[in-house]
């Protein structure tokens, strides 16, 4: 019994050294994309297609999230590779600026505006 104390002991200590447990990382990867609201169309959508070739990802990349042992996720370290971790984030960025494209309707032709009266005949 006295191993048990020791063991949630180490648990609770390893979970609050802060933020090197894999729950809170992952959670890092999720980003507003209102950041993005201010970047113009083409240029994010260039940004965009960049990174996901730069981490060699989908352009339609999500963030992900293990699913640790039930209420374990603070307490679980972090045992991704540097080059895991770094692809992780490049996934919760890519998310982040396609809700932004999406919002925008960026890559998608404008509608054309015509005037004219109703039931007028036009070209």
């Amino acid at each position: 019994m006295r191993w048990m104390v020791v063991l949630a002991s180490c648990l609770a200590m390893a979970g609050c050294v802060g933020g090197t447990s894999m729950a809170e990382r992952q959670d890092e990867n999720v980003q507003s994309s209102l950041q993005y609201d201010n970047v113009p169309c083409d240029q994010l959508l260039a940004q965009r297609n960049g990174l996901a070739q730069q981490y060699n990802l989908p352009t339609t990349a999500k963030p992900t999230f293990s699913n640790p042992a039930m209420g374990f996720g603070p307490f679980t370290p972090d045992m991704r590779s540097k080059a895991k971790r770094d692809s992780d984030k490049a996934s919760g960025e890519i998310d982040a600026m396609n809700r932004s494209i999406e919002r925008r309707d960026c890559g998608k032709p404008k509608k054309k505006e015509t005037f004219a009266l109703p039931g007028a005949k036009t070209g």
